[in-house]
């Protein structure tokens, strides 16, 4: 009897730890704070361990409370998707209440804890949670124009690293903004476009042209060329204290031509296999981008 209790206990808490990941979409949230992470790096002159415990705790927190809410408020729109039929909420395994409980919850915990790295890192986060939860969600039914909204918290996370580092924002955060900020659209645009059937069902209004044509995969391709383009901006001493070496240059670059080339490759095809090389080139480029950036700021300091 007690066996068969605790193996009750272990599967009931089993689903709860699952349906809390679905919640805060854990995945994502990792992805948000491994950039979060990098800009600290980038930006650091003495690393704190605490710090990084401080800012990846407080970005998880508010990244979680971000997909709470919009789960919450899209819940009815959920229930219409395949890939979303399932989540916690349409499916009746948890509550509206527990899930805004939830999302308020992390939203306390993830501004006060930027708040003790400084007051800027804490105020970014909020302006990220707000333009998600209440601009980016309500216009994604009625507008493309919604992916550029989104973007815009959805490239505060690497900036936000460099501030809760330093507690300034100038020339340096701003790039990284930036780069995160181009790398929206493609990559958003191609799930998008892999998607646009199951979007549909939900009224949603993802791609800029309301089509999988060569109107949008041209815009994919434009705003690909100038992720690149800033992506290497650093190589040329414009932006302050974010360096890139010459070689790291070229290796940021010669990944971009990569995405550019998938990009392309969906121009021409336009068909959802072109859509999900380029959306996994897109998530390999923003990791390694990230990753040489910081590899390259610690070889040169110690060459």
């Amino acid at each position: 009897m007690k066996t068969a209790i605790g193996a009750a206990k272990n599967i009931t808490w089993s689903m709860t730890l699952a349906d809390f990941k679905e919640i805060t979409k854990a995945r994502l949230a990792i992805s948000v704070v491994f950039s979060s992470i990098a800009g600290y790096l980038l930006g650091a002159t003495e690393i704190s361990g605490l710090s990084l415990l401080l800012l990846a705790f407080g970005g998880y927190c508010l990244v979680g409370a971000s997909n709470a809410f919009n789960q919450v408020i899209e819940r009815d729109l959920d229930l219409l998707m395949n890939r979303t039929r399932n989540r916690p909420i349409p499916a009746g395994r948890m509550s509206v209440n527990t899930a805004l409980f939830l999302g308020m919850l992390m939203t306390v915990l993830g501004l006060v804890t930027l708040y003790t790295l400084n007051p800027k890192t804490a105020m970014f986060g909020a302006i990220s949670i707000f333009l998600y939860t209440s601009v980016y969600t309500p216009l994604k039914t009625v507008t493309p124009l919604s992916v550029f909204v989104g973007a815009i918290p959805g490239a505060i996370p690497f900036m936000l690293g460099w501030v809760a580092a330093t507690d300034e924002f100038g020339i340096e955060p701003g790039t990284l903004f930036m780069i995160q900020f181009f790398w929206q659209f493609p990559h958003f645009w191609a799930l998008g476009w892999m998607l646009h059937e199951d979007y549909k069902r939900g009224g949603f209004k993802m791609l800029p042209t309301g089509k999988k044509d060569r109107g949008t995969a041209f815009q994919i391709i434009f705003y690909t060329f100038w992720m690149i383009l800033i992506s290497v901006i650093p190589v040329f001493g414009f932006t302050g204290r974010l360096h890139l070496s010459v070689t790291a240059g070229v290796i940021v670059f010669l990944m971009g031509l990569v995405m550019l080339f998938f990009a392309f490759r969906l121009y021409t095809k336009r068909d959802n296999i072109s859509a999900r090389k380029l959306m996994l080139a897109s998530v390999s480029y923003i990791t390694l981008m990230q990753l040489v950036y910081v590899i390259d700021k610690f070889l040169w300091r110690w060459i």
